[in-house]
């Protein structure tokens, strides 16, 4: 499966969105948008006014990352603004999960989940056949920048291992700290879509095309994948 990037948003140069997203509709797959409702994280990023702005410009699809207590809040908002994908989190929706996973399926968008570092994959099981793209945190949610949990490795390739023993479709999408240091590990454990902020993009280079030619440039070399 060819390797697949979607650049977190909460991370560009908001003085600059508009080129910014011009430059990476050229470069890369898609745009991961974090919606904080400062409950669940204690912080507050984006939201489906600014997806609706982003879509003027973007040409790459919108997957939405609810770090929302109440997920369910949020899901026609987002589908409205231009979700393509809306994953919510396992821990948050356990009394409705199924209502939950049917509601953005409904609403015309694909289905994620994601789980929490502390958070097993035995959590969501019951439903791991149901959905599109599994999203593992490898830090803790909230903030950008935070260093890489090792021990998600293993929880990696043993997502990968559950996808091939049953025959299911899911992507596994890794978000937190994908950059040169994690990505040959990260793709050997079993890796598709790695969300790309701070570290692993806008850090590389002022000039943004500059930074997702070092980026894949350091994909390639560390893992012997052309992006």
């Amino acid at each position: 499966m060819k390797p697949e990037f979607s650049v977190s948003l909460m991370c560009m140069d908001f003085l600059d969105i508009k080129h910014q997203i011009e430059v990476l509709d050229q470069n890369l797959d898609g745009y991961h948008i974090d919606i904080m409702d400062g409950h669940y994280c204690k912080n507050i990023t984006l939201s489906p006014d600014f997806m609706k702005a982003c879509g003027r410009v973007a040409k790459k699809p919108m997957d939405v990352h609810l770090m929302t207590t109440n997920p369910n809040d949020w899901i026609d908002a987002c589908a409205a603004a231009g979700a393509a994908m809306i994953s919510p989190h396992a821990e948050t929706i356990n009394t409705d999960c199924f209502r939950t996973l049917n509601r953005i399926q409904a609403a015309g968008c694909k289905v994620g989940v994601t789980l929490n570092p502390a958070t097993p994959l035995s959590y969501c099981q019951h439903y791991l056949n149901r959905i599109d793209v599994l999203t593992l945190m490898t830090v803790d949610v909230g903030y950008a920048g935070q260093p890489f949990i090792e021990e998600m490795l293993d929880k990696i390739a043993q997502a990968r291992r559950l996808r091939e023993e049953n025959g299911w479709h899911y992507k596994i999408m890794i978000d937190g700290s994908c950059n040169k240091k994690t990505f040959r590990r990260l793709h050997e454990a079993g890796a598709d879509v790695f969300v790309l902020g701070s570290s692993g993009l806008f850090s590389l280079d002022v000039d943004l095309q500059t930074a997702c030619d070092k980026m894949k440039r350091q994909f390639e070399e560390e893992t012997g994948v052309k992006p």
